[in-house]
């Protein structure tokens, strides 16, 4: 029989600062090309069903294709609550959403994960007109641009530094809510920022 590689084995309760380690480790396997054996079978799925989910960490994250949370941080099937959106902006739905998972499956992370080469982003920093829906990602993004440019950024820099703020501002958004808060300062939750890196995988995490 085979025996299960631990770094794939699902933590039971764990800390804010236990998860960012987890996902950290998780990472690190995904850039060096060793990902862990993960259990997809029948009787796993069978569980979740039957048992509920318990994610240790929340992402709130791009909608971006070369962005997968779950294969970038190595985890399997119930491990993370992922909440994807075009430029990783909060809106209520989101924000409800996060909300879900803090309050109602105790979960002791929620990272906010950027990316370079974001497109939202560059329709932001690009302007213009947009069409349909997407404005009201882009309208979420522009103060993020304003911040960037004051602070010296231009040219190729204005996008990823553009990236960064929309990062900060997503987490400030999630703190407006009294939910989050409260778990916050019942020290039940910790609140970060993170950017993936597309070609080196890495993701960067920000307290």
């Amino acid at each position: 029989m085979k025996k299960e590689n631990p770094a794939c084995q699902r933590p039971g309760a764990v800390t804010g600062e236990e998860a960012r380690r987890l996902l950290m480790e998780g990472n690190g396997r995904f850039v060096e090309g060793r990902l862990a054996p993960k259990d997809l079978g029948g009787a796993r799925r069978e569980e979740l069903a039957s048992k509920g989910q318990k994610p240790f960490a929340v992402i709130v994250t791009c909608s971006d294709s070369r962005v997968p949370p779950e294969i970038l941080f190595d985890q399997a099937l119930g491990d993370l609550f992922v909440i994807r959106v075009a430029g990783n902006v909060v809106d209520q739905v989101a924000l409800g959403s996060v909300e879900y998972a803090v309050e109602h499956l105790n979960t002791p992370l929620v990272v906010v994960m950027g990316h370079e080469k974001c497109g939202a982003v560059q329709a932001a920093v690009d302007g213009g007109e947009v069409p349909g829906s997407i404005g009201a990602i882009v309208s979420k993004i522009r103060p993020s641009v304003q911040k960037a440019a004051a602070a010296g950024a231009a040219g190729g820099e204005l996008y990823e530094k553009t990236a960064d703020e929309n990062i900060k501002s997503a987490i400030e958004e999630l703190k407006k809510s009294p939910v989050i808060r409260h778990f916050m300062e019942e020290g039940r939750l910790m609140l970060i920022g993170a950017k993936y890196h597309l070609s080196s995988g890495r993701v960067v995490f920000y307290h």
